[in-house]
């Protein structure tokens, strides 16, 4: 009867066993499925950051371009007024120097030595 009950306890553990295996297999294979969906979606994902960080850097560039072409408008405007200003002024400095040449001529002098100094240093 002893012999009885063994064969009985092994052949329901060999059943357990052989469920337990089973189960082992049907989770690794759930397990493969799942990895599968996984990289799917992290690879959609990372598509959609793709094409959002390109929507931000197209963004950017029109943005960089625009900032540019309003500097350059600038830039000529603020050229326009210093010319103005200049042909204004130039008239009335070639009265000064022409009214004083010899006070003209030590300040042009100074102001070239002054240069001189400070170009000169290293």
């Amino acid at each position: 009867m002893a012999a009885k009950k063994k064969a009985a306890a092994n052949g329901n553990i060999e059943a357990r066993l052989a469920s337990l295996r089973g189960d082992f297999e049907a989770l690794q294979t759930d397990l493969k499925g799942l990895y599968g969906d996984v990289s799917v979606v992290a690879s959609e994902r990372a598509a959609l950051a793709m094409r959002s960080a390109e929507e931000v850097a197209d963004r950017a560039m029109a943005l960089a371009e625009e900032a540019a072409k309003e500097a350059k408008v600038r830039a000529g405007e603020f050229r326009d007024d210093a010319e103005e200003w200049a042909e204004e002024n130039a008239e009335e400095l070639r009265a000064h120097v022409r009214a004083q040449p010899l006070t003209s001529l030590l300040i042009a002098m100074g102001a070239g030595a002054f240069l001189g100094a400070i170009f000169l240093r290293r």
